[in-house]
């Protein structure tokens, strides 16, 4: 089984050191990426992921609010 996952915060380099750091784990996959909380809902939506790594302060829209949307 692969858990997919959605990488939302808005310093890439951050999403870029999660990314490597998970995919490293042979059943887990990143799916996608997004760099403020109303991207983190539409790429939910869109992807349907198992789990998503939100940041808490993220322009737009905070990771707390987002969270909510998408629950």
């Amino acid at each position: 089984m692969t858990i997919t996952v959605l990488i939302a915060d808005d310093h890439a380099v951050v999403r870029d050191g999660l990314r490597l750091l998970l995919e490293n784990q042979s059943d887990i996959r990143v799916i996608g990426e997004v760099s403020d909380g109303r991207e983190a809902v539409e790429a939910t939506i869109r992807l349907m992921p198992d789990v998503v790594l939100m940041d808490l302060a993220m322009p737009l829209l905070n990771g707390t609010d987002a969270t909510v949307r998408i629950m």
